[in-house]
């Protein structure tokens, strides 16, 4: 991927960890400019209150080989979004990728309680991390990326539209809302940027070893099938690189208006753009979790990595 994205200029909004970090890092290696905004920096923490900071993404792209640029942004203020327009606008002229990752609800969600049950609050600060937040970015940074044709904006989501298309029961009904309204936001962006020759699709991991979820399981990347004695389907999981490496063979493909409109997995980027994951396999966790995991099979990544 080395050089494939030279001359472009990307933003990843919410580029502070997990799957958007890795996107960030991918990008900037694939030699995209790449600007990373998020609430998480070394001036403070948002609620999600983790280690990881915008400026530590940059660094992570620097030592790629790309060039980064931390801005600290909080995507539900409308004017701290257009002064982020504002800037790439005049410090690139441009714009040709917007990935929107912008997230941190997972400290909302209160897992299992039904509507009823759930805080309120909670809630409703989910929808409006995964919607409101969204629709503000898209509103002021969209008319900078349909200057040039070949523009792509990419929607991070949890879940194929297949997938998302029922309940997903165990979860809490606002969660299930804000990662499905990833595939109506795409394709809506899809047809309102088509006229433009731009493109838009949302974008799912699979079953992502982020930083918070090797802390939930208490491992490192390097003893991770140590979790599987605890939840044996983790062997189906992949690392933020896959979803990173995904993403950028996306981005550089002249024909990547094929997508427009749908949800992509990263499973179903790699098996076309020929992507593999650090350690060589080719997990496609999708298709697992539907023919294995959630039929009650035992765990058996065989045919599926």
């Amino acid at each position: 991927m080395s050089g494939e994205l030279s001359g472009k200029v990307a933003l990843v909004a919410g580029g502070t960890r997990g799957a958007s970090r890795a996107i960030a890092v991918e990008l900037g290696r694939a030699g995209a400019q790449v600007y990373v905004t998020g609430r998480s920096s070394r001036a403070g923490k948002s609620e999600v209150d983790r280690p990881e900071t915008i400026e530590g993404t940059v660094e992570l792209i620097e030592a790629a080989g790309g060039k980064g640029t931390a801005v600290r942004v909080d995507h539900l203020d409308s004017a701290e979004v257009a002064a982020l327009a504002a800037r790439i606008e005049a410090e690139q002229g441009r714009l040709d990728l917007l990935v929107n990752g912008i997230w941190g609800g997972d400290p909302q969600l209160e897992w299992g309680k039904p509507v009823w049950a759930h805080s309120l609050d909670k809630s409703l600060r989910m929808i409006r991390l995964a919607i409101d937040a969204h629709l503000i970015t898209s509103h002021h940074l969209l008319p900078l990326l349909i200057r040039r044709p070949g523009g792509l904006v990419v929607e991070l989501t949890d879940g194929t539209a297949e997938y998302n298309a029922a309940y997903r029961k165990g979860t809490a009904l606002a969660y299930y809302l804000a990662k499905a309204a990833a595939h109506p936001l795409a394709a809506g962006e899809a047809a309102e940027l088509a006229e433009y020759g731009c493109h838009a699709v949302a974008f799912t991991p699979g079953w992502l070893r982020s930083e918070a979820m090797l802390d939930i399981y208490g491992v490192t990347e390097e003893n991770w099938r140590d979790a599987t004695a605890r939840e044996p389907h983790f062997a189906i999981s992949e690392t933020p690189t896959f979803a990173g490496r995904a993403v950028a063979a996306l981005a550089a493909d002249p024909d990547r208006g094929r997508w427009s409109g749908q949800t992509v997995s990263s499973g179903q980027l790699a098996a076309v753009y020929g992507i593999d994951d650090v350690d060589g396999s080719r997990p496609d966790a999708w298709r697992y979790v539907v023919e294995v995991q959630d039929t009650g099979k035992p765990a058996d990544v065989t045919g599926y990595r």
